[in-house]
């Protein structure tokens, strides 16, 4: 095990031999570490937290410290972390609360950029990023590569769907359906098409994009339906297609309402 002399390791922490500890790293009692995740210098590393093999976790990152809800009252709750993330400087990850299932999830192969934040009770699923400053509220659902743009600020119990993209310095009040692009501020959010540079480049077939492309379509840019009518349209029409199953169940399930107001601008 590769432990910095400055590191200070509670006795009860459990890291797996090749770890890599550095300088001035703090862990308490009740963190497990697996094999081959690095911890940079000055991080701290807090509560029941579970950090998977392989993550690459940047200087000054604070991992498990308790959530900032006035309802916390020093519950055992915790953080669990996956495998191979990259977690960047002054990155800040809480745990859960009791009244959100009781932790804090991230997946597989994020990357969290430099000072972005994730609160209390938010699941991360994999291959996502969220670049520098973002930040999501409490209990925030984030599906597999959705990418968040740098200084993008989530509402707490919104969810951000399977490749969607957010514009950078957006502020994010509603549900982002999966594989939209949008932007906005809080009250000005507009969807401006479908992601299908990131669909192509993770090899979602032309005629799944096509069909993507005619449910999207029919969803957002006829005013005319009102919006149950428009996702049982597009369901009809193309039924036989897993992404526009998923695009209409993730808006009919939506409690907090979706982004829909269409824009031009890029």
């Amino acid at each position: 095990m590769n432990i910095h002399k400055t590191a200070i390791i509670d006795s009860g922490a459990e890291l797996d031999s090749s770890v890599k500890i550095g300088p001035y790293v703090i862990i308490e009692g009740g963190v497990r570490i697996g094999a081959g995740t690095e911890i940079g210098a000055h991080s701290l590393i807090q509560g029941i937290t579970e950090i998977g093999p392989g993550n690459k976790i940047g200087p000054f990152v604070s991992i498990g410290g308790p959530p900032q809800d006035l309802r916390y009252n020093g519950e055992e709750t915790k953080v669990r972390i996956g495998s191979n993330n990259i977690i960047r400087e002054y990155v800040s990850i809480h745990r859960g609360t009791v009244g959100g299932g009781g932790e804090t999830l991230i997946g597989n192969e994020n990357m969290l950029m430099g000072y972005s934040h994730i609160a209390h009770d938010c699941l991360l699923g994999n291959q996502i990023i969220i670049a520098n400053g973002g930040t999501l509220g409490g209990h925030v659902v984030i599906e597999d590569k959705a990418s968040l743009g740098g200084h993008v600020g989530v509402h707490q119990f919104s969810r951000i769907g399977t490749f969607s993209y957010i514009g950078g310095v957006s502020g994010v009040a509603k549900d982002v359906p999966p594989y939209m692009i949008v932007a906005g501020t809080r009250n000005r959010m507009r969807v401006s098409g479908i992601n299908h540079i990131g669909l192509k480049r993770n090899g979602v077939s032309t005629d799944d994009i096509k069909k993507l492309r005619g449910a999207f379509k029919i969803i957002f840019l006829d005013d005319e339906l009102l919006l149950k009518e428009a996702l049982d349209n597009a369901l009809k029409k193309y039924q036989e297609c897993d992404l526009v199953r998923h695009l209409v169940d993730f808006i009919a399930t939506s409690k907090r309402g979706i982004v829909r107001s269409f824009s031009t601008d890029e």
